[in-house]
């Protein structure tokens, strides 16, 4: 029996709820019989809350919010079975007509009774779970619909009940015995001996799926979300945070408590007890392999598995001298808060006795603080201890990790992370099992003290992930290029994608056969599938020259993923997208690296940044900037043919697939004009001067064959100009410049001396004038072309990106 649970989003829409049922139906058609715990309607449980505030006013907006509820409904059943809308209206019209009943008494009396206040708020799960299941019986399944209330036993703590595993076994065998494979079931709520609903606090739904999963020994729990598993951290705060592969049941248990939205807190136990997985499953990525919680953990070396945070408390101090050695002070002081109904988040004493520290909920502070002053009233008159300190606008933050066990140096590197960024620590705890060490700060500081030691635990060891488009030449150069690194490498390529096909790997891509692998088990390609696959904290990396590709910039830098790129359009289009994407980059802490979009291999954007780093202002720059053109008009001497001149490069990998690109100029004047803008020139496309030497008849031509034809027929148009060049004893070449005046790019003669009279076919120079380089120039050469050369400079952007630098 499979155990599956699904949360109100992912049963918020009619739209959903058919996502949710080709998920349970890929399962029933293995043959598995299941259970599907399904939660309220999104938002629906909001509502119920809202009317037991509303009712026991008297407050007429208490009908608009039942006729809201029904509504909701009704439309969900009209646009999932318009044909069988009256069986599944009257499926729940009984539980409309209780839901009616309890908020009509509770708007008699005057008063909504914790009791009443469950009664109430079941109806969200039984309603949506009458309706999915009348649903997927009408779309071929075989459903039927369980309500927990008639055989999960619970005590009567209403607001946060606990099943009685002994009395309810019996009840749950039958309930889940007859012919049906699928058995749509309430989560969130039981009922007492006697018959009263009860619930489990909000969350419990999860709770529910692990107690029926222990009951009947499911193989494991699948939890149903919207998010990819289990984060480091909260991808809010911390764009670079990723989804865990696996965590214990104790890391699970710590980070729920310290705030994590991990699980609801008691849905770990019955699991545990039973030695029974919690996988945590995204409905709309169902291709994500989830999150598992178990008793292993992920086997990782990591120190740490997630870092999470508390963000309001409040810390209470009790000191003085009359505490040291005085023995039960500890017991005392837990047993007066105790008495007052206060939970304590965390506590920290002085090894000298002198004082203790608790961590509470700011609502819990004026309580606490009377039952502890009253408590301690002796003391404090006899002045053996002074009155209660409060600090208010704290936080806690907690780093978690079961490898964190004996591992000399943790909280030091905490303390680093934090000293770095000039954040106090108030207070630190660890526990005995040294699974957390939990620090208190102002809340204030909480965002940057997140990121900073996210970045110190779980960037400092983990792999990050390259999802690459496009396997060209250039893209299968980089794959060659990172298998060779080796399985030490700080990267692992998680994602492959052409214009037809994707393949998406989160455990990791075997790159010694993925042309294979590509074709067999890739899938439709699909850019936002593929970019949504991608966590906060990875490369996308751009090994197209698709302009459409480079709309996946702006959501990819958003969502704190980093782009290594060869394509240089994005960064030659308007001057406002340009700045868009470094602005970007900087809000979300990812990196932008663009060094292959001008020079391949050579360290162009770099050696510029760096000069403008400096302070350093560059006034001109002469460039030969095209490893193509370069290639081509070094080779073109008289008596050989410029046709088959182009096609030669082509073979050798300096051109596009299609050399128009390249002979029309548009590369080069992209080129000069991303140069301009690095050295802070505000630059746009029609600001540049383009020299097109192309015949006429080459730019006319309709597709690449006419193309050939025509560049053939051209031959001795360029056969005149190389001998026109030789006869004056110069050379034909492709250059561009740019200084305050001027941007411009296009054929040039240049004379014996000047360097780029001798340059080899397919390299490039750069001639760089600045303040600081003004009687010598600073000079760039190298090849300009190819696909290894341009490979490795978007390697080294990769390995550059934040968060993969500081592990090499």
């Amino acid at each position: 029996m499979h155990v599956l649970k699904f949360g109100g989003t992912s049963v918020g829409t009619p739209q959903n709820i058919r996502r949710v049922a080709e998920i349970v139906k890929q399962i029933e058609r293995s043959g598995h019989k299941q259970i599907v715990v399904v939660s309220a309607f999104a938002g629906i449980t909001d509502l119920l809350q809202q009317i037991t505030q509303v009712a026991p006013a008297r407050d007429t907006a208490c009908q608009l919010i039942l006729d809201k509820i029904e509504k909701r409904h009704q439309d969900a059943i009209n646009a999932l079975i318009p044909d069988a809308a009256a069986e599944a209206w009257n499926e729940i019209t009984p539980f409309l007509i209780q839901l009616k009943e309890a908020v009509r008494g509770a708007y008699l009396l005057r008063e909504c009774s914790p009791r009443i206040h469950d009664l109430i708020l079941s109806f969200g799960e039984r309603l949506s779970a009458t309706v999915i299941a009348v649903y997927f019986k009408h779309n071929g399944m075989a459903a039927c619909f369980r309500d927990t209330t008639e055989f999960l036993i619970s005590d009567d703590r209403f607001g946060g009940a606990r099943v009685d595993m002994a009395r309810s076994m019996a009840g749950i065998k039958t309930a889940f015995s007859g012919e049906a494979s699928i058995f749509v079931t309430t989560g969130f709520i039981a009922s007492t001996g006697d018959g009263r609903v009860t619930t489990f606090g909000r969350g419990g739904s999860d709770y529910s799926a692990a107690v029926l999963a222990a009951a009947v020994d499911a193989p494991e729990v699948k939890i149903w979300t919207d998010v990819n598993g289990v984060m480091s951290a909260n991808p809010a705060i911390v764009k670079r945070a990723r989804s865990l592969s696996a965590m214990t049941y104790q890391e699970a248990m710590e980070l729920s408590h310290f705030g994590a939205g991990v699980l609801y807190p008691p849905t770990i136990q019955p699991a545990m007890e039973k030695n029974i997985p919690i996988r945590i499953l995204n409905t709309f990525n169902p291709d994500f392999e989830g999150t598992v919680i178990n008793r292993s953990g992920s086997g990782s070396s990591n120190n740490a598995t997630g870092i999470t945070a508390i963000p309001d408390i409040a810390l209470l101090t009790i000191e003085g001298s009359g505490m040291i050695g005085v023995p039960g002070i500890a017991a005392r002081l837990f047993g007066f808060l105790a008495a007052a109904d206060v939970n304590v988040i965390l506590i920290t004493q002085a090894s000298s006795e002198h004082s203790i520290c608790v961590a509470l909920h700011p609502a819990d502070v004026s309580v606490a603080r009377k039952a502890i002053e009253n408590g301690f009233r002796h003391e404090i008159r006899a002045r053996e201890m002074e009155r209660v300190r409060v600090q208010k606008g704290l936080c806690v933050l907690a780093v978690v990790g079961q490898n964190m066990r004996h591992v000399p140096g943790i909280a030091a590197r905490l303390f680093q992370a934090l000293g770095q960024k000039g954040i106090n620590v108030y207070a630190i705890a660890q526990g005995s099992s040294e699974l957390n060490v939990s620090v208190v700060l102002n809340k204030k500081h909480i965002n940057q003290a997140l990121n900073a030691v996210h970045e110190a635990f779980i960037h400092a060891s983990a792999k990050t992930p390259v999802f690459l488009l496009g396997v060209g030449g250039v893209g299968s150069a980089l794959l060659a290029q990172i298998d060779a690194l080796g399985t030490d490498a700080p990267i692992v390529v998680c994602g492959i994608a052409n214009s037809r096909r994707m393949w998406i790997e989160h455990k990791g891509i075997d790159l010694t056969d993925w042309q294979r692998a590509l074709d067999k088990k890739g899938k439709k390609m699909n850019s936002a599938v593929f970019l949504s696959a991608m966590p906060a904290g990875a490369v996308l990396v751009d090994c197209t020259a698709n302009a459409v590709v480079t709309d996946l910039y702006e959501k990819a830098l958003a969502a704190g993923i980093s782009v290594a790129t060869a394509n240089k359009i994005a960064f030659a289009q308007s001057g406002d997208r340009y700045q868009v994407l470094h602005r970007l980059a900087v809000e979300s802490g990812a990196s932008l690296g663009y060094e292959a979009t001008v020079g391949a291999g050579l360290p162009v954007i770099a050696t510029l940044k760096m000069l403008r780093r400096c302070g350093d202002v560059v006034d001109r720059v002469e460039a030969v900037l095209s490893g193509s053109l370069g290639y081509i008009f070094s080779t073109l001497t008289p008596g050989k043919k410029f046709s088959a001149i182009v096609r030669r490069a082509g073979d050798l990998g300096y051109t596009e697939p299609d050399p128009r690109v390249d002979l029309g100029g548009a590369d080069v004047a992209r080129k000069i004009l991303i140069i301009a803008r690095e050295c802070g020139v505000s630059a746009e496309w029609s600001d540049i001067e383009r020299d097109d030497f192309l015949p006429q008849s080459c730019r006319d031509a309709a597709d690449l064959d006419a193309f050939f034809i025509a560049l053939e027929q051209a031959d001795g148009y360029f056969e005149g100009l190389a001998q026109k060049s030789a006869a004056r004893g110069r050379k034909l070449c492709y250059a561009a410049e740019f200084n305050p005046e001027y941007i411009r790019a296009g054929l040039k003669e240049v004379e014996p001396g000047h360097p780029f009279y001798d340059l080899s076919p397919g390299e490039n120079m750069l001639i760089i004038h600045s303040r600081n380089y003004t009687d010598t120039p600073m000079v760039i050469r190298g090849m300009g072309a190819g696909t290894a050369v341009t490979a490795s400079a978007v390697l080294n952007d990769i390995l550059q990106s934040k968060g993969v630098v500081n592990r090499l």
